[in-house]
């Protein structure tokens, strides 16, 4: 994960609460998968609301990289130079780590 310090605010700003509510959402997804392991529930119900929580997550990907396209790299692409080049970049490396995830 990116420890680094952008100046700019991050593409999804609009949309913040609603990511936010999204995340939530998953948490409590998560939250019941393990009170389902607790509960010793038949493995493919569990696996059933694993993959349903895999999907959101990448659903809420797939808002962010979205965003990030829309707002982060358009912006760099009109200033040009290193900086569009980098963002680019990484939302290419972003792009390649959903399909292998």
């Amino acid at each position: 994960m990116s420890t680094e310090h952008h100046d700019a605010a991050p593409g999804y700003s609009d949309d913040k609460v609603a990511v936010l509510k999204r995340l939530k959402r998953i948490e409590g997804q998560v939250r019941g998968l393990t009170r389902m392991v607790e509960d010793d529930t038949y493995c493919i119900d569990v696996l059933t609301q694993v993959s349903a929580t895999t999907k959101a997550l990448e659903a809420v990907a797939l808002k962010l990289l979205d965003e990030h396209l829309a707002h982060c790299v358009v912006n760099a692409a009109r200033a040009g130079g290193e900086e569009a080049d980098l963002k680019v970049k990484e939302a290419s490396d972003a792009i390649a780590r959903l399909v292998r995830s």
